[in-house]
């Protein structure tokens, strides 16, 4: 990598609070290695990864995002057809 914006990496974590838990989906630019977007919520829906997609797509919305390698974890969120079509309209 060589510069910002080539690779994003996307995962999504679980973290147990006060005997249930709550979903944390992060967004990394991998060159810079900093988190660009990210969202906590207590479902795992489709929302939990669109609204750390639109913080990251926000952090960065007047760099140029052509060519963009989006790397998920291969979650269902991920393949969802919300999710893929905000990825094409950004990119």
């Amino acid at each position: 990598m060589t510069r910002l914006n080539q690779v994003w990496a996307s995962d999504i974590t679980y973290i147990r609070l006060s005997g249930e838990f709550v979903y944390l989906a992060v967004i990394l630019d991998l060159f810079s290695r900093k988190c660009i977007g990210w969202n906590l919520d207590r479902s795992l829906h489709t929302e939990l990864a669109l609204k750390a997609l639109a913080m990251a797509i926000e952090t960065r919305w007047n760099e140029n995002l052509r060519g963009l390698i989006h790397h998920p974890d291969q979650g269902v969120q991920y393949v969802s057809g919300e999710y893929i079509g905000c990825l094409e309209a950004h990119n």
